[in-house]
């Protein structure tokens, strides 16, 4: 553990420019619920536990059609969490290593918290692949219309995790909103803002010029594996990749440096070696 930390170390003491890409693993420092097999989900949210409702079920768009008070007590608890939670100090020791950097620091996520801009992190640093629970868009929808959810609010009866109307309405249709996140399935994902954001992201990388840069991924499983093929894509010519996951740290033809420790005890202690 100590030889791994030491040359991630030293790749960051060389970096000129760096790449943050998370998944969900990222938040569990800060107290986020970890979904991570049925299990994990179901000791966060008992109420879909005694009905036997899985992640993958309740993630699905079809509900917002079919039953959207049960759709939108999902989703309105956790818009409610992810506003009421505090990024942990990793957050904050990332923002600090990338803007010491002459190329600076951009972030590739499959999270949908918006937990990177709440430490800090602005906007067009930050590319989030599955959208945002912090934007809604029409369920059919009868635009492309991406709004901010600020001011929405979504209250929830807590036994039966169903949400109490009035429900956020399209200001054009006046049908149902629904997050603008990608869902399992969905169909009817408006993706113009991740699209955006991606586009930008990788203008960001062509710009570099030459550049060195470190890709640290943090807490990206392999169950979907866009953050961890994206890191790998990105770090390929130049295997500067630092890959953090407790569970899953290994990486293929040892391009790179695996730690299997926690996101902020991995950031911690290689603050301290920089």
């Amino acid at each position: 553990m100590t030889e791994a930390l030491e040359r991630a170390a030293a790749l960051l003491a060389d970096a000129e420019a760096l790449l943050v890409c998370a998944g969900a693993g990222m938040g569990v420092d800060s107290s986020l619920p970890d979904f991570r097999g049925d299990e994990g989900f179901w000791r966060a949210y008992p109420p879909y536990a005694r009905l036997g409702l899985r992640f993958e079920e309740l993630a699905d768009p079809v509900h917002f059609a079919a039953d959207p008070e049960l759709a939108w007590g999902f989703y309105g608890h956790r818009l409610k969490l992810y506003r009421e939670t505090v990024p942990h100090a990793g957050f904050e020791i990332l923002r600090g290593w990338g803007s010491a950097l002459p190329g600076g620091v951009r972030v590739f996520t499959s999270n949908v918290d918006g937990q990177f801009q709440r430490a800090g992190f602005a906007e067009d640093q930050v590319a989030e692949c599955h959208g945002s629970i912090h934007h809604l868009q029409c369920v059919f929808p009868c635009s492309r219309r991406i709004s901010p959810a600020d001011g929405i609010e979504v209250p929830i009866e807590p036994e039966t995790m169903r949400a109490v109307s009035p429900l956020p309405e399209c200001p054009e249709c006046g049908e149902l909103e629904r997050p603008n996140i990608l869902m399992f399935g969905d169909m009817t994902w408006v993706p113009d803002r991740s699209q955006a954001q991606l586009d930008a992201l990788n203008a960001w990388r062509r710009g570099l010029h030459g550049k060195r840069l470190v890709v640290v991924e943090l807490g990206a499983g392999q169950a979907v594996p866009t953050v961890r093929r994206y890191a790998e894509l990105a770090s390929a010519a130049t295997q500067s990749l630092i890959r953090i996951n407790p569970r899953e740290p290994e990486i293929r033809h040892s391009r790179g440096v695996p730690i299997p420790m926690t996101a902020l005890d991995a950031l911690t202690e290689l603050d301290a070696l920089r």
